[in-house]
């Protein structure tokens, strides 16, 4: 799925403001589908100069919360953003210890250069890391790999991975009674 955000933002390449950035959700919001199968929604920002923080916020954030929250299996994804977009939208993640995937589109729309914008604290990032080291994981495997003399079980590890799939950095899928957690992007 591929959401042209200067089309959906009436071709401006500048993008201020919370009520701008309300629209575009409300636009965003009635173009989204829902997905039988995980799949990654690109919000392209080709084309798009500068976006401030309240526009980003109402807009791009807003959009991943609604998603994560209301279609499970859309993953909103940063595409092509110009280096002032990303860098607005990293500083205002950063301030709230949230993050979102990036990446650039190449010509054949495949994601290329993937990683996140924002930070993640210790713990999440830390997480995120071991799901990245192993490719997939469940909770049960991280806590059978975890030390023995660590207090970090298989609760924990659900929560933690719950947490990094509720952002929308990682695909959770059921299988059973367990949950096996994978990135939304692949990193190399």
């Amino acid at each position: 799925m591929l959401f042209s955000i200067k089309t959906l933002a009436d071709n401006r390449a500048i993008l201020t403001g919370a009520q701008t950035g309300r629209r575009l959700f409300g636009k965003l919001v009635a173009n989204a589908a829902a997905q039988v199968e995980p799949d990654p929604a690109f919000l392209d920002f080709s084309g798009i100069d500068v976006a401030t923080s309240s526009f980003l916020r109402e807009s791009v954030v807003a959009f991943r919360d609604y998603a994560r929250s209301t279609l499970p299996n859309l993953y909103p994804v940063i595409a092509n953003a110009a280096e002032p977009v990303a860098e607005e939208l990293a500083f205002f993640l950063r301030h709230r210890g949230d993050a979102l995937w990036a990446c650039e589109l190449d010509s054949a729309g495949a994601p290329i250069n993937p990683r996140l914008l924002g930070e993640l604290d210790e713990v999440q990032r830390a997480t995120f890391d071991r799901v990245t080291q192993l490719g997939s994981a469940s909770a049960p495997a991280l806590a059978a790999l975890t030390d023995k003399g660590s207090a970090i079980g298989a609760t924990a590890w659900s929560n933690r991975l719950s947490n990094l799939a509720s952002r929308g950095l990682l695909i959770e899928r059921r299988g059973g009674k367990t949950k096996t957690f994978t990135l939304v992007l692949e990193t190399t």
